[in-house]
């Protein structure tokens, strides 16, 4: 704990002020100040008579009511000079008053004071007022606290952070892999730089822009880049901000917001994650959020309303656009959504150079063929997965980042940590030839992706995996290739049958079963592939809470229903004696593809289609991925 002066001087004084007080007061009433020269010695009643009746008394001074008396006397054992002695006098004595005027002595008697009840007064007084004024100062030091009770007042204040030129350290060769969206904000950077450029031609750069796609492909990057290269004013703050407990919190900071931004024109205000505040009205059951509602309602008015809001540029990000209000999207607000979707391969290289500046890599190391390993990898991913390897590389003590590191990377980004390996038993030899049967209609189908590799390593919840790589960026995909995926998927499930016996089956396909489902009934419901014709049957059904219908309608009578559930089941079952089929041509590749896989515990694509190709003949696939 820091210390502090002040603080041991705001306790001290307290302290020594109480000390000195009931010091005070403890000798209030005592004879010390009884005039100018107070008595230091002591005299008897006796003696005092004594000197009394020998005339030797010349003053008497009376205190505290007659119960103290000062005294001068002649002394004859000092030369007879006067000395002041004090004499305490009993409290039943009325016949001195008469004996010193018939002596003729000199007397008086002065009052009590009363000083002792004012400091008795000020002792009660005393523990009150630092007790208060030591809550005021907890008071006062609190409220400089966010979220202190001294912020009450500035509810209503935006919390956005402000820099007049924002030194982001991100510029727009810092993000790679979205040409497109760089492109478009790039005409938001050149009209805040040179604005005549477009307004001599009548054009009216976009109020807003909308930044869409899934989470991890780059869209705050963007936002700090066109931060960086735009050089004016940025405001920045997150959609949830804006919304408090109180009602009316939310739409006080939209207003003040945007008088900041008018004040600082042109400027930028980039807001993330706007679906928090910008969720339809009137969604769900009984109404939607009154408190989010009116901030939203308070973000339109601001966008474009009657007043308008000239030289302030909105840029919003999410991932979520299908729950945003109708009102928000429409032109004059955000006039443009731009998309930043996951990266091709060819952003998939530029986004690994950028991050690989900073990375040590060895010769060997090739980031085309990273690139092609990795696709729906986000930028996100792509720089968590360079993270790994060097985390890796570190671990192991090497000086670069090796191909033997960047493959245990992308197996721990897509399927988690590695496990023990499993000791030779049935259990093991079961997996293995679930996992080889995975991989060889991988390898004979044409229209299934190739594989990339099988092991027996667990990683998360599987014992086993086999990796397939897709040859390109699939954005279409055929009834072919889909039947190839449902017969890859049945792969295991056909192996453990052909060589344990249908009794002796696992629940190892679990997962397989669900996606071969899944697979079956959107080629029949959705895309129109099977002997139902052309139908989309089903659609993605919206939920409830997003202003959608209650209760899902059905797009068909229970006898279309059936004949679905009747084609789900043809295309499974065609798929699988396929696969079975397979299994029991290529029962003797299997058996050594199994021992091998069970010395070795990993086999890479290429091995495993070189074995495969001794037996059968491995149709040939557009450009597989080369191996790392």
């Amino acid at each position: 704990m820091k210390f502090s002066w002040r603080v041991l001087v705001l306790w001290t004084l307290p302290a020594l002020v109480i000390g000195f007080f009931f010091w005070q007061g403890a000798f209030a009433n005592t004879p010390a100040d009884m005039g100018k020269n107070a008595a230091s010695t002591r005299m008897t009643y006796g003696r005092f008579l004594e000197y009394l009746d020998a005339g030797r008394v010349t003053m008497v001074d009376l205190y505290e009511g007659g119960r103290t008396a000062i005294v001068e006397a002649v002394d004859p054992d000092l030369e007879n000079r006067i000395q002041r002695v004090r004499v305490d006098l009993p409290v039943n004595a009325p016949e001195l008053i008469s004996k010193l005027k018939a002596e003729n002595v000199s007397f008086d008697a002065h009052p009590a004071r009363n000083d002792g009840a004012i400091w008795g007064l000020l002792g009660n007084l005393i523990f009150p007022i630092l007790l208060i004024s030591g809550l005021f100062l907890l008071f006062r030091r609190s409220s400089n606290l966010p979220g202190g009770p001294g912020q009450a007042m500035n509810f209503g204040k935006s919390r956005a952070r402000f820099q007049m030129e924002a030194k982001t350290g991100v510029m727009f060769d810092d993000v790679a892999g979205i040409e497109e969206a760089k492109e478009e904000l790039g005409e938001v950077v050149t009209f805040l730089k040179q604005p005549e450029k477009f307004t001599a031609v009548g054009a009216r750069i976009p109020k807003g822009v909308l930044l869409v796609g899934p989470p991890g492909t780059g869209k705050t990057l963007l936002a700090k880049a066109i931060a960086g290269e735009a050089g004016v004013p940025f405001f920045s703050i997150s959609g949830s901000e804006f919304v408090e407990m109180f009602v009316g919190v939310g739409a006080s900071r939209v207003r003040d917001l945007f008088k900041k931004a008018k004040d600082n024109a042109p400027c930028i205000i980039f807001i993330d994650e706007i679906d928090a505040v910008g969720r339809q009205r009137g969604a769900g059951i009984g109404g939607g959020n009154d408190e989010r509602e009116q901030t939203l309602n308070q973000l339109l008015t601001e966008m474009d309303g009657f007043e308008g809001n000239t030289g302030i540029i909105i840029i919003a990000a999410t991932n979520r656009p299908d729950v945003l209000d109708a009102a928000l999207l429409r032109p004059g607000r955000f006039d443009r959504q731009v998309m930043v979707d996951a990266p091709d391969i060819k952003g998939r290289l530029e986004i690994l150079q950028v991050h690989a500046r900073n990375k040590k890599l060895d010769q060997s190391v090739s980031l085309e063929a990273i690139a092609r390993r990795t696709p729906g990898f986000t930028g996100a991913d792509l720089a968590n997965l360079l993270n790994e390897a060097a985390i890796l590389t570190a671990r192991r003590r090497k000086e670069g980042i090796t191909l033997t590191e960047i493959d245990d990377a992308v197996d721990r980004v897509v399927a988690g940590m590695e496990g023990t390996p499993l000791v030779d038993s049935k259990s093991k030899r079961l997996i293995a030839y679930h996992e080889v049967g995975h991989a060889l209609i991988g390898t004979l189908v044409k229209d299934h992706d190739p594989v990339q590799k099988v092991t027996l390593i667990p990683r998360g919840q599987a014992q086993g995996l086999t990796w397939f790589t897709p040859s390109e960026d699939q954005g279409l995909i055929s009834r072919s290739q889909l039947k190839a995926r449902i017969t890859g998927a049945l792969g295991g499930r056909s192996a453990e049958e052909v060589i344990f016996g249908r009794d002796e089956v696992t629940t190892g396909a679990g997962n397989d079963l669900q996606q071969v489902t899944g697979m079956a009934r959107q080629m029949v419901t959705r895309f129109g592939m099977s002997d139902l014709g052309p139908l989309s049957l089903e659609s993605q059904q919206g939920e409830v809470f997003l202003g959608r219908d209650w209760t899902t309608r059905s797009e068909y009578s229970e006898s279309i229903a059936a004949r679905i559930d009747s084609q789900v089941r043809a295309i499974v079952e065609e798929c699988y004696k396929n696969a079975l089929q397979m299994m029991r041509d290529h029962r003797s590749l299997m058996d050594r593809l199994v021992d091998l896989l069970i010395e070795k515990e990993t086999i890479d694509g290429e091995e495993f289609r070189r074995i495969v190709a001794e037996y059968a003949e491995v149709p040939e696939k557009p450009q597989y991925v080369p191996s790392l």
